[in-house]
């Protein structure tokens, strides 16, 4: 019998009453999909149990009224009925072998309340953490009984829709369980605060009272963030997060350990690498004899060994990597590890439940899709079997994953890049300070492609439309990208500004292949930041390289603020001024000299006067689809040329994420072979049909 390193990765664990066939182990993890979308929701969980993955989680799911998170998308046990909806998800991971976890949740101060209209809970009267112009109530003696028994009722309806493993969960300082826990927001005088002990008791009450309830056939699992990452202000891994583990080390069946809150325990791979949170974790093994799952967006099969044979984890916790690659176990067990998708650290999954949306990925583009439109992350086959011929110009994102989908459909692709060098944005962008994890979504692609015969792959061939009508092939597919603009047009300014004529422009490109390097400017470079995402941070982190001045200007109120729904914002403006860059926000370019910069606020149009040598302008970007009108143009010679399509997917066609060119790219791939419910499913519809 042929004998693996990674054997030990596939070694069954028990967890109380149930045994899981690997140490794989999907953590709870958000969707954006949740109790409105329950066939997506559970589509998306079967597809992980078919990967391999051992225990398969649902996301949090409030267990009462008070606990809405309107508008957030979780899941929801309020009541009876919402026990199909969840049977689905269970059924879908039990399917393949897998046990199935459910995360029961009340969010205390966290709720919202928006929808229940109830008021929400607390230790403690608190303002609410959304900033509505309400507070959350301080819970008495009879609203804490009521608690418990909302989650007994709730730890039952999770038994009988079918979940093998069910949570008590205090972490991510978003639980009504780890509000008790915490000094800070807990400040009750009676036996439910004060004291360690007495801030504990609620959390032993519970987890008692959930093993009273289901614990003679489901596992009872422990989510607990052992630590803030807060100093003296917060919860220690060595002090109170090792204290609760301590006093409660074998009541549970599981210690599921993270850090907290959740920009914390989902650090970016911009800010954190691979097991970052080994630190806090290590200890928990040492304090109690039942198994331990952790997470640390692992994606190397050596590192998962690592950490069982050192005792430092049982089970393989994983959100984002199960995500990026759902088949990541059946890749290790079976020796392709080549073929795994790793996942990349950019939290665009994560932005998918801060913005109340299906989730997506940048690596993986049928997250989200697997019930609505059909698609299986291993397997794209259609209706349209016969084989093609494809030429695809531009080897980015969007161009790479066409190429790879259609020649996994089974049929031949002719891939052109005009640089030397594949990737597009990818390989430019991946080169900068913090995103060189980024290049995998280029690397993955390009190894898929050179495995097959069927895809020639040529660099440095730069395409005129008479090179392509030449050519004669039927399917032509323009991934050309898309360009900064310099002439200042955005979200605050929808028309050119003069201004950025009569300035040092140094075009975002430029900038980030070296040209700020090469600039022979010695005064301030200026970032000018209308986009609002990552880059403009990411050029700024590089000019301050240069030694000169760098100065942020932005007409938004902080820096990158669409980054709060990548969880990083508060990361990356800290970084910035620890960089010593001077941050000018609320203020929109108004007029420049060539070595001045005149700014307006964007509230009152005052103006106010900086010396710019250099302009980084980060506005808008334009469709690099000169060649699409070009052969627009030649389209009555299609025919004789034997060009039968011509189509434009990913920047070329409408410049976006990196996420939405891989997605264009691998829908183009499924709609050319029928490989898709089309069209796509609608979500859930209500009927109201006379028969009902």
């Amino acid at each position: 019998m042929t004998t693996s390193p990674y054997d030990i990765l596939f070694e069954p664990v028990k967890i109380g009453p149930k045994t899981t066939r690997n140490r794989f182990y999907q953590v709870p993890h958000c969707t954006g999909m949740g109790h409105r979308y329950p066939q997506a929701e559970a589509a998306h969980r079967g597809v992980k149990a078919e990967g391999g993955w051992g225990v398969v989680s649902t996301q949090e799911t409030e267990i009462h009224p008070s606990s809405d998170l309107t508008p957030a998308n979780e899941g929801r046990l309020w009541d009876d009925g919402d026990i199909p909806a969840l049977q689905l998800m269970a059924e879908a991971v039990q399917a393949h072998g897998s046990l199935a976890a459910i995360q029961l949740a009340h969010n205390g101060h966290h709720a919202t309340g928006r929808y229940s209209r109830q008021p929400t809970l607390a230790p403690s009267s608190t303002p609410s953490d959304w900033g509505d112009p309400w507070q959350a109530r301080g819970m008495d003696k009879a609203d804490i009984k009521a608690f418990r028994g909302w989650h007994v009722d709730a730890a039952k309806r999770a038994k009988r829709a079918g979940f093998d493993i069910i949570y008590v969960y205090a972490g991510h300082d978003m639980t009504l369980l780890m509000h008790f826990l915490l000094a800070r927001h807990n400040r009750r005088s009676d036996e439910y605060g004060g004291s360690f002990e007495n801030r504990l008791r609620l959390f032993r009450e519970v987890l008692a009272d959930t093993r009273d309830a289901v614990g003679d056939s489901c596992a009872i699992a422990v989510r607990l963030a052992v630590d803030e990452l807060m100093g003296e202000a917060g919860l220690r891994h060595e002090v109170e997060g090792r204290d609760i583990i301590e006093a409660l080390a074998e009541e549970p069946d599981l210690w599921d350990v993270n850090i907290s809150d959740w920009s914390n325990d989902s650090q970016t791979s911009r800010f954190a690498k691979e097991g970052y949170q080994e630190p806090y974790t290590a200890f928990v093994k040492s304090v109690t004899t039942k198994p331990v799952v952790g997470v640390g967006r692992y994606t190397s099969p050596d590192t998962m060994v690592r950490l069982v044979k050192s005792g430092h984890l049982d089970l393989i916790g994983a959100a984002r990597p199960s995500i990026a690659d759902p088949f990541l176990p059946n890749k290790i067990r079976e020796g392709r590890l080549e073929e795994i998708r790793e996942c990349i650290g950019c939290n665009i999954c994560v932005s998918g439940d801060n913005l109340m949306m299906p989730m997506r990925c940048t690596q993986n583009p049928t997250v989200g899709e697997e019930w609505r439109r059909g698609w299986h992350p291993e397997v794209i086959t259609g209706d349209k079997i016969a084989s093609e011929r494809f030429l695809i110009v531009g080897g980015g994102p969007a161009g790479m994953e066409a190429a790879r989908g259609l020649v996994q459909a089974g049929h031949e692709v002719v891939l052109a890049e005009a640089s030397d060098a594949w990737g597009g944005r990818v390989a430019i962008e991946s080169a900068l300070p913090g995103l060189a994890e980024w290049g995998r979504v280029r690397d993955w692609r390009l190894w898929q492609l050179q495995q097959k015969d069927a895809a020639d792959l040529y660099l440095q061939s730069r395409l005129s439309s008479s090179d392509i009508l030449e050519y004669g092939i039927g399917q032509v597919v323009l991934a050309t990208g898309a360009s900064w603009r310099m002439d200042g047009v955005g979200r605050t300014h929808r028309l050119p500004v003069a201004a950025f004529g009569a300035l040092p422009v140094l075009s975002p490109e430029s900038a980030m292949q070296g040209g700020l390097e090469q600039d022979d400017g010695t005064g301030p470079i200026v970032i000018y930041d209308d986009d609002g995402f990552y880059l403009g941070s990411v050029l700024a982190e590089l000019a301050v390289q240069t030694g000169r001045e760098v100065v942020f200007v932005t007409p938004e109120a902080v820096v990158a603020p669409w980054t709060e729904n990548t969880l990083e914002q508060t990361r990356i403006q800290a970084r910035l001024i620890q960089l010593g860059v001077t941050i000018i926000p609320l203020h929109e370019v108004a007029e420049g000299d060539g070595s001045t910069l005149e700014l307006a606020c964007v509230y009152s149009d005052a103006r106010r006067q900086i010396p710019c040598a250099t302009l980084v302008p980060l506005t808008s970007r334009v469709p690099n689809d000169a060649l699409w009108s070009n052969l627009k143009e030649h389209e009555a010679d299609w025919d004789a040329a034997g060009v039968t399509a011509v189509t434009r997917i990913g920047d070329c066609y409408c410049p976006s994420t990196i996420a939405a060119a891989v997605h264009a790219g691998h829908e183009f791939a499924r709609t050319v072979t029928g490989a898709q419910i089309d069209p796509p499913r609608r979500g859930e519809r209500v009927d109201l049909s006379p028969e009902r």
